[in-house]
């Protein structure tokens, strides 16, 4: 009688109100997700779902191989735990709704059913303290959860979207469909689907122009884990595209000091009025190129030229801006030039060498700068980086000064002994010859 009041009630309007897993546990002394968990010191083949469904075909046994690597399977859990039913029994009574048994959770069940376990910290202490409880709470708040709750979309991202059911594995696993180099694939499968995608009105180019950008470059080919992808920018569980007025605080994340001094600026301000989203309207967001002087000024390539033109008055500050940063970048190779050819000759240089890193450091200070679009700013930064330079182009030719000496004096030395080589050779000649016609 118990378990057919318990079964009514888990599909009941009660049970909705107040959560099925308060409820069940209130009713039967036994938390739900106890009930369902495989005991860890159980034998694998006392799991009769894992017995009868790796002998099915291969749409049912799928989910038994996969499952096998999956990081529940490892930490104990096994079937019943996301499925319910009892794992114990032999037969199919092993799937009997009235013990809790599940078959594929609907799109709404899913959230429900990884956030009886993932909203318990006491449970989630026991094998990963550093997960974060708050996951469900947070997807209630995303465009996904959202959409889900307010309109019961079923195409939205749940849980098992994201995480692949019967094969999740740790986000640092390069296997995991959330690993790093994985996460841009994930969500590709839905956001570059246009047909799928296409009564939300959304771009679905993000994955492509994303790995056309930097930040796809550092993470594929310099094996940069860092380097930020998708769930970096919009979040992963609480996912949301930055609003115009904080798309800065979202790169900041990372990009402090460009944040900070953006901050500073007119732009900063003026930006959001007219729509523009701070660092995406020069940067782009998803097509993040290797940011590059070429940037700056009124050139074919530059971001200023979009909005300023020549002749203007911020427009000849970017032209200024533009020149100052040539002319640092210039002085910084020709002394990087002078100062190795020393070196290659021999010349005594490391110290100049050492000096001119501030010179780069000024460099990569003054194109910092730019954010603050106040060109006195990049004008102190320059005129520090120049000093440096000039100095160590000095140095460099002075190097070279030394060198040409040291070939002068050598060229002398050798010719010097060659004479007396060439006089020692004839004087011995000539007292051969003296020798021999005195015999």
């Amino acid at each position: 009688m118990l378990r057919i009041t318990v079964g009514f009630l888990a599909r009941g309007p009660l049970c909705k109100a107040i959560g099925c897993s308060a409820l069940l546990t209130f009713l039967t002394g036994v938390s739900p997700l106890r009930a369902m968990m495989q005991d860890p010191a159980q034998e694998p083949g006392a799991d009769s779902c894992i017995t009868c469904h790796r002998n099915l075909e291969s749409r049912l046994s799928g989910p038994v191989m996969t499952f096998q690597q999956d990081i529940h399977a490892q930490s104990g859990f096994s079937c019943g735990a996301c499925h319910g039913g009892d794992p114990t029994a032999p037969g199919m009574e092993a799937m009997d709704p009235e013990r809790g048994f599940l078959s594929k959770p609907s799109h709404r069940d899913v959230v429900q059913v990884c956030g009886r376990c993932h909203s318990d910290p006491e449970l989630m202490r026991r094998y990963n303290a550093e997960i974060r409880v708050d996951q469900v709470a947070r997807y209630a708040t995303s465009v996904h959860g959202l959409r889900l709750n307010e309109f019961d979309d079923p195409k939205v991202a749940t849980c098992s979207s994201c995480h692949r059911a019967h094969a999740i594995r740790p986000a640092s696993d390069p296997l995991s469909s959330v690993h790093p180099r994985n996460v841009a694939r994930t969500c590709a499968r839905c956001h570059s689907d246009s047909t799928y995608m296409e009564e939300y009105g959304i771009p679905t180019d993000q994955d492509e122009k994303y790995e056309a950008s930097i930040h796809w470059e550092m993470i594929s080919v310099e094996q940069d884990l860092s380097a930020p992808t998708c769930n970096d920018c919009h979040g992963n569980h609480g996912a949301a595209p930055p609003g115009v007025s904080w798309v800065g605080n979202t790169c900041g994340g990372c990009h402090m000091v460009m944040a900070e001094l953006f901050e500073q600026s007119l732009h900063a301000r003026l930006f959001p009025m007219l729509g523009a989203p701070g660092c995406a309207a020069c940067h782009d967001n998803h097509e993040v190129v290797r940011a590059g002087d070429e940037m700056l000024g009124l050139g074919e390539e530059a971001v200023c030229s979009r909005c300023h033109q020549a002749g203007t008055v911020n427009g000849d500050r970017a032209a200024e801006m533009r020149a100052m940063i040539d002319s640092l970048r210039l002085e910084y190779d020709t002394a990087t030039a002078l100062l190795f050819r020393a070196e290659s000759a021999g010349i005594e240089v490391s110290e100049a060498q050492f000096e001119l890193t501030g010179a780069m450091t000024a460099l990569v200070e003054a194109r910092a700068a730019v954010h603050s679009f106040d060109i006195g700013q990049v004008e102190e930064k320059v005129v520090e980086g120049l000093e440096v330079a000039l100095n160590a182009s000095e140095r460099g030719r002075q190097a070279h000064q030394e060198l040409r000496f040291r070939r002068v004096g050598l060229a002398l030395s050798v010719l010097i002994i060659v004479s007396l080589l060439v006089g020692l050779v004839l004087k011995i000649r000539q007292i051969e010859e003296r020798r021999s016609g005195a015999s």
